[in-house]
C-alpha cells in the first residue's frame, strides 16, 4: 500500500544548487547586481559561493576611416569589454524568485541554471 499524505506530515524540501551568471559591459551595474544578490542570499541564510570574477573578454574591431578607400591609410580601433560574474547558491527553487526579484539595469544579461537537486527534511 502507498503511504497517503496526512495533514500533519512534513514534506521534505528540495534544496537545489543554482548557478547565476551575470554578464555585461558596465562593471558598476554588474557589481551592484551581484551585491544585491549576495545581500539577499545572506539575509535569507542560504549557502553562497561568489561572486567569482571570470576573465574579461575584449572584442576588438579595426576599420578604415575613409569610406571610399582613397587617401591616407588611417584606421579606427574600437574595443568592447565583456565582464562576467558567477554566483552559486544552495536554496529551494521557491526562494530563487525572492532573491532575484529586483530591478536590473539594461545591458546586463542574467542566466540561471539549476545544477543539482537534493532532498532534505525540514
Amino acid at each position: 500500500m502507498e503511504k497517503e499524505k496526512q495533514k500533519g506530515e512534513e514534506q521534505p524540501e528540495t534544496i537545489n544548487r543554482i548557478k547565476i551568471t551575470l554578464t555585461g559591459s558596465g562593471v558598476k551595474h554588474l557589481e551592484s547586481a551581484c551585491s544585491h544578490i549576495v545581500d539577499k542570499t545572506k539575509e535569507l541564510e542560504f549557502k553562497l559561493r561568489g561572486p567569482v570574477r571570470m576573465p574579461t573578454k575584449t572584442l576588438k574591431i579595426t576599420t578604415r576611416k575613409s569610406p571610399c578607400g582613397e587617401g591616407t591609410n588611417t584606421w579606427d580601433r574600437f574595443e568592447m569589454r565583456i565582464h562576467k560574474r558567477v554566483i552559486e547558491l544552495s536554496c529551494p527553487l521557491s526562494k530563487v524568485k525572492d532573491i532575484t526579484a529586483f530591478k536590473i539595469q539594461p545591458g546586463i544579461d542574467v542566466n540561471i541554471d539549476v545544477l543539482q537537486m537534493k532532498q532534505v527534511p525540514i
